[in-house]
């Protein structure tokens, strides 16, 4: 996946709701680039869904599909196109699938040609999650609006002191200033664009001290008021 667009990934993990027989697939995007569309997380959930039905061979054993956002359609046509029930405003885009599709086993399978395969694009691609900068966004999109966004925590979170983990980051051509910026600016702007939060409260959970410093940085980063990304995303005036 990382070869085909380095912010995007998808990952299996422990079922949100708890369900020992049931993990979810995860369809994510990488905090580095531009803020989150809820068009693009349901294009790129929907195709990961039609993918993963080729290879299963239907929808058998998929037991929900959660997305971040509010819905942007009459939930019917979710619930249609998924064949399951459609959970929103959830943590992560993704599919709730029963536990033992994973032990399935395509036919013509082999696994020489897929190691060959994988090493030939991991010898020529980086691994985001090879990078510290990754370690070090994912550290402050967990962080960020309940505790001081600073190079000192994160740098103990990494086990790391906190000029190598600066040292770190300059080797990879960034620092820990301009990833604080791009964390910032993905939250706020997710914020601002899916939910009807009031500014006042975007600016916290984004990290910022007050709604004024919130404005100041939405209109460096879009030439526009907070109100008005939001109104332009949702075709109002």
């Amino acid at each position: 996946m990382f070869v085909h667009s380095p912010v995007l990934s998808v990952g299996v993990e422990p079922d949100p709701r708890g369900r020992r027989e049931v993990v979810a697939l995860t369809y994510r995007k990488d905090l580095r680039e531009s803020p989150y569309s809820p068009q693009a997380t349901e294009l790129g959930l929907g195709l990961f869904h039609q993918v993963a039905s080729v290879l299963v061979g239907g929808t058998a054993g998929l037991r929900s599909v959660e997305l971040p956002h509010q819905p942007l359609s009459p939930v019917s046509r979710y619930t249609e196109f998924f064949g399951a029930d459609v959970k929103f405003g959830c943590p992560a885009a993704a599919l709730r699938v029963e536990r033992r599709l994973l032990e399935k086993e395509f036919r013509g399978a082999d696994e020489a040609i897929r190691r060959l395969a994988v090493d030939y694009l991991a010898g020529r691609h980086t691994d985001p999650e090879r990078l510290v900068s990754t370690h070090v966004r994912r550290a402050l999109a967990g962080s960020i609006g309940t505790t001081a966004a600073a190079i000192g925590p994160v740098a103990r979170l990494l086990a790391m002191h906190p000029r190598t983990l600066q040292r770190r980051l300059t080797a990879e051509s960034t620092g820990f200033a301009e990833i604080l910026e791009d964390v910032r600016r993905d939250l706020a702007l997710r914020y601002i664009t899916t939910t009807d939060l009031p500014f006042g409260q975007v600016a916290a959970m984004a990290g910022f001290a007050d709604q004024s410093g919130l404005g100041h940085a939405v209109r460096r980063w879009e030439e526009a008021s907070p109100g008005e990304v939001r109104r332009r995303v949702r075709g109002t005036s």
